[in-house]
């Protein structure tokens, strides 16, 4: 991409604990990865962005000083998207013309929060307007969640911008307050692996909105319940309604909204320990933590696809896993676990059988009508849980391959000797973190 004097790298990011609940301000953990998305462009005097994508067919064209159109349900929509936040605090005068690239094809890394931060952070390049890392997380999630439609929190984002290398990103969204952790210098070795379910999702066609409204109607059934003021609908949050108050109302609230709010208060805790595992490098305890939020996913918040709970339960019986869970959404995509290194080529080799587990009749009625509330799924349970039906076809973990999966695939990723996020833009080479001036304390 010799022809573009401007190179931003934006990276994927990964939650081992603190999943689903940052759209409440909850707690939330997270690592950036050293793959991510690479945005190549030049400025434009002439106030026009031109864009190209080496994954995605079709270009992308219009005027960075007009009004944001409605959406095209294309993938420019991203650039429109970041477009659009920033005019609602600076003028914008000149476009960019730009190649645009991700480096796997997997869903669940935040992919599309990794390029709204790309073209944010070009957009103001080109600009001349200079933004603090946390400004740039709330622009490209305000992007997301206005522009795009998804009632995102900033999760993606703060991992993506604030991410470091060998750090733990520790972020309380509800005061923005995060803390970069080091990781301790006792804890065992470690490396991220990506299983694939080879099925992409766009969140805006999934279930992702709806567990939303379902935890925000949770909480307005424990304020109503206390007889206390109900807050408009955008303005209410489980973090804002102590714990005490849903023990008491928990059993009053239909089933459905009691699993989210169970889900969230949970979460909560295990994010709290796990931070303190990785404090003091307990790898051991940190892995588990990340096994039980994604029980608590599947039974509580209601997420994951047959093909992303069977990739959950083989990681699960696979020698080397500390832990891991769903990543992202958990609605399609991938699993992300943490790795031995000495297991990892047994782990690649794993000839381990595939079950596809298929769901109940009842559960797949309330899937389609959005009706009916199977309350049995509420309950706790590991991994062998019994109650759990399976269909009789199978397929093989083979060389990162699975006929049912769909091509899934392994990765592994290992750290290159560079920082991890986005700096400004560098005018040759990889992308290298800014130091952060100060980080907040809890």
């Amino acid at each position: 991409m010799e022809q573009y004097k401007y190179h931003i790298f934006a990276p994927y990011r990964v939650c081992p604990l603190g999943a689903h609940v940052d759209h409440q301000h909850g707690l939330v953990t997270g690592f950036a990865i050293d793959k991510g998305v690479d945005l190549w462009f030049n400025v434009r005097d002439d106030g026009q962005v031109k864009l190209k994508s080496l994954t995605f067919e079709g270009d992308v064209d219009f005027a960075i000083n007009a009004p944001s159109q409605v959406r095209e349900h294309h993938w420019g929509d991203y650039a429109r998207g970041a477009k659009y936040a920033l005019r609602k605090r600076f003028e914008l005068e000149k476009g960019i013309e730009g190649v645009i690239k991700g480096s796997l094809p997997v869903g669940g890394l935040s992919s599309s929060a990794a390029v709204l931060t790309a073209y944010v952070m070009a957009f103001a390049k080109a600009n001349g307007i200079k933004l603090q890392p946390f400004e740039v997380v709330q622009i490209a999630s305000e992007a997301e969640r206005e522009y795009i439609g998804l009632n995102n929190g900033l999760l993606d984002q703060a991992c993506i911008t604030l991410g470091k290398k060998d750090g733990l990103l520790f972020l309380d969204c509800d005061t923005n307050e995060y803390r970069i952790i080091k990781r301790n210098p006792d804890m065992p070795t470690f490396e991220i692996g990506i299983f694939f379910s080879g099925l992409t999702r766009s969140l805006m066609n999934s279930d992702y909105n709806l567990r939303v409204y379902e935890c925000k109607t949770a909480a307005w059934n424990m304020l109503a319940y206390t007889d206390q003021p109900l807050k408009t609908f955008d303005k209410t949050f489980l973090r804002d309604i102590p714990k005490a108050t849903f023990e008491k109302t928990r059993i009053a609230m239909p089933a459905r909204f009691a699993r989210r709010a169970e889900h969230f208060y949970s979460e909560y805790r295990r994010v709290r320990q796990g931070v303190t595992a990785w404090e003091t490098g307990n790898m051991k305890l940190f892995g588990k933590l990340s096994f039980d939020s994604c029980e608590s996913s599947i039974n509580n918040y209601e997420c994951g696809s047959p093909e992303l709970i069977a990739i959950y339960e083989i990681m699960r019986s696979l020698p080397g896993i500390y832990g891991g869970r769903f990543s992202g959404a958990g609605f399609k995509g991938a699993c992300i676990a943490l790795v031995n290194p000495e297991h990892k080529e047994t782990i690649k080799q794993s000839d381990t059988p595939v079950i596809i587990p298929t769901p109940p009749a009842s559960s797949q009625k309330k899937k389609d009508a959005g009706k009916k509330d199977n309350s049995s799924s509420a309950k706790q349970s590991g991994s062998s849980d019994k109650s759990r039906q399976y269909s009789s076809s199978t397929g093989r973990l083979k060389n990162g391959a699975s006929t049912v999966m769909k091509n899934g695939i392994l990765y592994i990723i290992d750290d290159d000797d560079t920082d991890i996020g986005p700096g400004d833009p560098k005018e040759s080479g990889r992308i290298e973190t800014e130091d952060i001036e100060s980080e907040k304390e809890y």
